[in-house]
């Protein structure tokens, strides 16, 4: 009967095909839809060309999407046991940044590898996302009312937290600290816990701000009073208003946005991407740009839901957690309605680093997904 198992038994070829039917295409679909706006208002800004943003957008993106699907066919498994050396890789990354990294803007945060620009934060933050749910897939959730099996992942959470904030680049820090609290209380970390670690935060405010660099002061009072230096610090935020409210309803119009247009607009292609979308787009296109985002974050919750497995679970959970942020700080920031941090628009805004790991992170994501149905073992016969 051995000849009969060995003669039904599925080639690779089918595993492989198995798995490609598997992956929630509709997904990818507004992936690439969302890569689509991103194109479109990079042509825009480009002042109706698609050099020099748009067309290297693209290939980033046509590159972003084979690793995306190649990281979705990745077993679990191996997920797993590249997930520490993946989070050394960013650790060391971030460590060179402080000693070779290129500064701009008052910060260093990118460094050059081949030739090109690359900014490790970026990079950390899916790294921390895999790192943590490796580890949390090893521990049973009936122990983690024990305060010591949480060390390792406080420490692994607080190590890049900490390389980041010494570049300096507060906001970014700021986002890894919040992706690692939500995976611990996703894990199971009890309230009792959260608590102790939360009370202490609103004393630690003024001995933040004393610590904070000029620039990151100079943003805090130009977020507060932007009329104050209207022609200065706070030309960005003003600009970045009117460029909204001129947009009204239906916009100015595709290539029209006198703000875009003229270059009135401040950094257009990155942070500002979105206020140029309002113009041009008005409230209705830039009302379905947030609905487009809104389904990604909630299409990526769905998925983290029907996982039966935890590292599954705390995978895709963590990168739609991660892509949340993004969205919530940049469309936050170009709004006025907090400081600006320089935190580009996920797929939208110009820029490699962000747009590469991102989409390093859909794949994780759509991974859990085509391994949805894999359960959970013992905690004593888990992978170490």
């Amino acid at each position: 009967m051995n000849w009969q198992k060995r003669l039904w038994r599925p080639e690779p070829s089918f595993r492989l095909l198995g798995k490609l039917l598997q992956i929630n295409w509709l997904y990818v679909l507004l992936i690439c839809a969302l890569a689509g706006v991103g194109y479109l208002a990079l042509y825009s800004a480009g002042g109706g060309s698609a050099k020099p943003f748009a067309r290297p957008q693209l290939v980033r993106f046509g590159f972003g999407l084979v690793m995306m699907i190649m990281v979705a066919l990745t077993s679990p498994r191996l997920l797993r046991l590249l997930s520490i050396p993946v989070y050394l890789v960013a650790v060391t990354l971030l460590a060179l940044v402080l000693h070779m990294g290129h500064v701009g803007k008052g910060a260093e945060r990118w460094i050059n590898l081949a030739g090109l620009q690359f900014q490790p934060s970026e990079f950390a933050k899916i790294a921390l996302v895999l790192a943590l749910a490796s580890w949390f897939h090893r521990i049973d959730i009936k122990r983690m009312g024990n305060p010591l099996r949480l060390i390792i992942p406080a420490i692994l959470t607080l190590l890049p937290v900490a390389l980041v904030l010494k570049e300096p680049n507060l906001g970014t820090a700021v986002i890894i600290g919040l992706i690692g609290a939500t995976m611990f209380f996703a894990a199971g970390m009890r309230l009792w816990q959260i608590f102790l670690l939360v009370a202490p935060l609103p004393f630690l405010g003024k001995f933040v701000y004393a610590h904070l660099h000029d620039y990151q002061k100079a943003r805090i009072e130009t977020f507060l009073h932007p009329e104050h230096d209207r022609l200065g610090a706070g030309y960005n935020i003003i600009q970045s208003k009117i460029a909204l409210g001129s947009g009204g309803m239906w916009g100015e119009g595709y290539l029209r946005g006198t703000q875009g247009q003229l270059n009135f607009l401040p950094e257009k292609q990155t942070d500002f991407i979105f206020t140029m979308i309002g113009e041009e787009w008005g409230y209705a296109g830039a009302a379905g740009v947030i609905g487009l985002l809104a389904l990604l974050v909630v299409g990526g919750m769905l998925m983290a839901m029907r996982s039966r497995n935890q590292f599954g679970r705390l995978l895709a959970l963590g990168i739609s957690v991660d892509f949340f942020l993004y969205c919530a700080v940049n469309l936050s920031m170009v709004m006025g309605v907090i400081p600006v941090g320089g935190v580009p628009l996920p797929l939208i805004s110009y820029g490699g680093s962000a747009m590469l790991t991102m989409m390093f992170g859909f794949g994780l994501l759509l991974s859990s997904w085509v391994h949805r149905n894999e359960r959970d073992v013992p905690a004593s016969q888990k992978d170490l």
